[in-house]
């Protein structure tokens, strides 16, 4: 009876000191919640951004324009949800539908700039189908896309990195978006081949460009205390 007394006096004692230091784990928002946090300070530095280049002349053309608008809508949309998908993917067990969340979106925008460019070709001939390069795009899209893509690694950083590609890859693509976003707030380049082309496939490249340093971001800051 002693020795049983004793045993438990020394786990109950163990026990004791292994929880003394111990923090209290904080509980991470829902990510949709986050993702709106995240999407303020995106388009905050977009809009600075924006503001220091200068609006495009023929802007508020543009607003009224229904292609323009579902395009921007499309491309702010696909920002929102992969910035959704991005955080859900440090989540165990999170939602399927939250992880794929962008596809929808995404569909909508390559659909919107296909269409376009069908009507391009429609109106007129080949020459609605003239691609030039444009590398402009990729420059822009990656600056504007600079600090989101860089609060979103750190967002990343506080929850479970199970899937680093895919999680920076999500991440990356939000960057991107808003980055796309915002440049046509600038850029006068409206030919749908041409925005295809030249800004979603600036997108899409900066999305696996990410993805392909998600171990390495993601992976070494989870195991490095200094990094974290």
């Amino acid at each position: 009876m002693t020795h049983t007394r004793d045993a438990s006096h020394t786990t109950s004692a163990l026990i004791d000191t292994l929880s003394q230091d111990l923090r209290p784990v904080a509980l991470l928002a829902h990510p949709i919640w986050r993702a709106f946090g995240w999407v303020l300070v995106a388009l905050g530095f977009a809009s600075a951004m924006v503001w220091a280049i200068g609006l495009r002349p023929d802007l508020s053309d543009q607003l009224r324009d229904p292609r323009f608008m579902l395009e921007q809508g499309a491309a702010l949309a696909t920002g929102f949800c992969a910035a959704v998908a991005a955080l859900a993917l440090t989540i165990p067990a999170s939602p399927l539908w939250l992880r794929i969340l962008p596809l929808l979106p995404g569909a909508a925008w390559i659909s919107a700039l296909g269409v376009g460019c069908l009507r391009d070709w429609v109106n007129a001939g080949p020459a609605g189908l003239a691609l030039s390069p444009d590398m402009a795009c990729f420059f822009y899209i990656a600056l504007i896309g600079s600090l989101p893509a860089l609060v979103m690694a750190l967002m990343l950083r506080r929850g479970a990195v199970l899937y680093p590609n895919w999680s920076l890859a999500a991440g990356g693509l939000a960057a991107a978006a808003i980055g796309n976003f915002a440049l046509r707030l600038f850029h006068m380049q409206d030919a749908a081949l041409m925005v295809l082309v030249w800004q979603m496939g600036s997108v899409l490249l900066l999305a696996a460009l990410s993805g392909a340093l998600g171990h390495w971001v993601l992976r070494r800051s989870a195991l490095d205390p200094a990094l974290s």
